[in-house]
């Protein structure tokens, strides 16, 4: 068997070096050629960052030399960038082969499959469209759900066939209006997708799990400090989800997390344990009470004005919906009105959930058509709800949040310029539609777990996985014959990493204002070897002799063999990511070089004889 084969079917250890000896490495880590010179390489460093550049990966991953920009949201990878890449493309293909079967698939799609699965109008101007020289549509894939699932149909016929694993690793297009931070978002990206197929849920529990612990495993390898949380799946579909999340400032998503316990989610999932709300007293004879309230139309004012907490008030919001008559097939607008307690907000993604699609404010002749008043008086009594959404479809929803369930004698607004009404207990004066989770955790809330403290942070999501269910493969018309000979539609899973997030992450967990350091097993190269004078043949020799006993004990290693101040040599080091180096200067006559951990700056003088073991228990100590 050939050395290239060994490798391909992971009978070699990449990240033992050893295939510098075999001449060929499928890792694509460059370890195919003679010691790496720096002043061979092209490693443009800069000492300014991009104008634009606002968060540390943008900004070192530019000033480093691993990319640079070729338009707005597109990046190219430069030499540093795309050894990074290669080495964290063999992480994940080397794991991902221990489950699934990898693919290479077309970037370019037909209109006709996305049409099939229901996404082509969904998924909006997100989706790069353009049209072939025949007028046909096609489009840029963005995620492979619907290629992959016409492999299926077209393939796969029984449930011996099942289970299935597929992976690609491939580029990604999506029509990112707003392209900022760097790699955090762009309009094209590397992206490790998956999708699974099974004859049933159970048989996806188990794809799903193989998918979760791979995961864990390969965020562990590439060194990244992460958490898993509850997630949305959001216009993937289905049912069960997880994101695989880096806390840093430079995220755009928010994540809840407690301390005390291992409860985390995002924030279109997350809940809490909310402190007891003691409710106000029946006034009156205990019945919708009229109170005269002029000017005062925010939660704030009115409350004020009545002397109540905000907590003892309803927040009322009127919202429509394009929902589809199932009758007809014609889409129609209807009316949803959220309730909400006077103090909290609606959680976007939740309330997307519970309606079955996105939702507009109402304008305000919709606003008057529904509730007779002006905006600021809107409150659920007078008003006829639907009790049941499909009988009932004429007429509006009403959703209210579990936070106002079992709640007594709260405010609203009467549906009457400068009104409002005392006394109403939602299921007595009104009947909701529904209750349900729609409001957005606050940081110090109680967990729903332990009950301490929950905490909210910013992070960069580098991993999802997704139970899909039967949404591709029912509306793309998959089907297998189960052990009783009965045609059924096959379950499926969708999971997704992002290349490139994995590097960003990284660049954001390390660094500090001289640059960053990367873990080891993603790093461009492991040590850099420099001689503080190329002039001084002593100097020379020995740094060279050092880089190539570390490369024969397998280390990844650039020797800086430029003609430079060493201040030049340090600076440099220190800004590219590298996570040893090895300073070769005037103690060599003494048989002593200077280890340096880029991480913590921590600086040793180590013996030439002993630099390799010194170097390998580092290496050991970081992973």
């Amino acid at each position: 068997m050939s050395p290239e084969a060994i490798i391909y079917n992971n009978q070699f250890p990449f990240e033992s070096g050893l295939c510098l000896r075999l001449g060929a490495c499928y890792s694509g880590c460059g370890n195919n050629k003679l010691m790496h010179r720096w002043s061979e390489l092209f490693i443009p460093t800069l000492r300014e960052a991009p104008a634009d550049a606002e968060v540390a990966s943008h900004k070192f991953l530019v000033r480093a030399g691993y990319i640079r920009q070729l338009a707005a949201g597109i990046y190219s990878y430069l030499f540093l960038g795309n050894r990074s890449f290669n080495k964290i493309m063999a992480i994940v293909r080397q794991e991902m082969d221990k489950i699934g079967q990898e693919f290479y698939l077309p970037a370019l799609h037909p209109r006709e499959i996305w049409e099939a699965s229901g996404r082509w109008g969904l998924m909006g101007e997100n989706l790069f469209r353009l049209k072939d020289r025949k007028g046909a549509d096609m489009c840029l894939g963005m995620t492979e759900e619907e290629v992959m699932t016409s492999i299926a149909l077209k393939e796969l016929r029984s449930y011996k066939q099942l289970p299935q694993i597929w992976y690609q690793i491939a580029p990604k297009f999506r029509d990112e209006p707003r392209p900022k931070s760097g790699l955090l978002r762009v309009r094209q990206f590397m992206m490790k997708d998956a999708y699974s197929f099974d004859i049933d849920a159970a048989g996806l529990d188990v794809s799903y799990k193989k998918h979760y612990e791979t995961y864990r495993r390969i965020f562990d390898r590439c060194g990244l400090k992460y958490m898993v949380v509850e997630a949305d799946s959001g216009a993937m579909g289905g049912k069960e989800s997880h994101e695989f999340m880096v806390r840093t400032p430079a995220g755009e998503d928010q994540i809840v997390s407690c301390d005390g316990c291992n409860y985390a989610a995002n924030m279109e999932k997350a809940t809490s344990k909310l402190e007891a709300v003691a409710d106000l007293a029946a006034e009156g004879d205990g019945k919708p009470l009229e109170v005269h309230t002029p000017g005062q139309k925010t939660i704030e004012d009115v409350a004020r004005f009545l002397g109540v907490s905000p907590k003892n008030k309803i927040k009322t919001l009127a919202l429509m919906a394009e929902e589809k008559d199932e009758k007809t097939g014609k889409s129609k607008l209807r009316g949803i009105v959220v309730l909400m307690r006077g103090d909290h907000q609606v959680n976007e993604a939740k309330l997307n959930g519970a309606v079955g699609g996105a939702t507009r404010p109402m304008d305000e002749n919709e606003i008057k058509a529904l509730f007779k008043s002006p905006a600021g008086y809107l409150g659920p009594v007078g008003i006829e709800w639907a009790r049941d959404r499909k009988k009932d479809a004429d007429k509006p929803v009403l959703f209210v949040d579990q936070a106002l369930e079992g709640r007594a004698n709260l405010i609203a607004g009467a549906n009457k310029e400068d009104y409002h009404l005392k006394n109403l207990t939602p299921g007595k004066e009104f009947h909701p539609t529904a209750y349900a989770d729609l409001r957005a955790v606050t940081a110090g809330e109680a967990c729903p777990n332990c009950g301490k403290a929950l905490r909210i942070d910013t992070a960069v999501e580098i991993g999802h996985i997704f139970k899909l269910g039967y949404r591709y493969s029912e509306s793309m018309g998959a089907r297998v014959l189960d052990k009783n000979g009965k045609e059924v539609t096959p379950i499926m899973g969708s999971y997704g990493i992002g290349i490139e997030r994995i590097l960003t992450a990284a660049v954001e967990q390390g660094n500090d204002e001289n640059g960053f350091w990367l873990p080891a097993a993603i790093a461009p190269f492991e040590v850099v070897v420099a001689p503080v004078n190329v002039k001084d043949e002593a100097v020379r020799t020995a740094a060279e002799d050092i880089a190539k006993r570390l490369e024969a004990a397998g280390f990844d290693v650039i020797l800086d063999d430029r003609d430079e101040r060493p201040g030049v040599k340090f600076k440099d080091a220190d800004l590219v990511g590298i996570p040893f180096r090895v300073t070769v200067g005037k103690k060599v006559t003494e048989g002593t070089v200077e280890v340096v951990l880029r991480s913590t700056r921590e600086v040793r003088d180590v013996t030439i004889s002993a630099v390799v073991e010194h170097l390998q228990g580092l290496l050991r100590r970081a992973g």
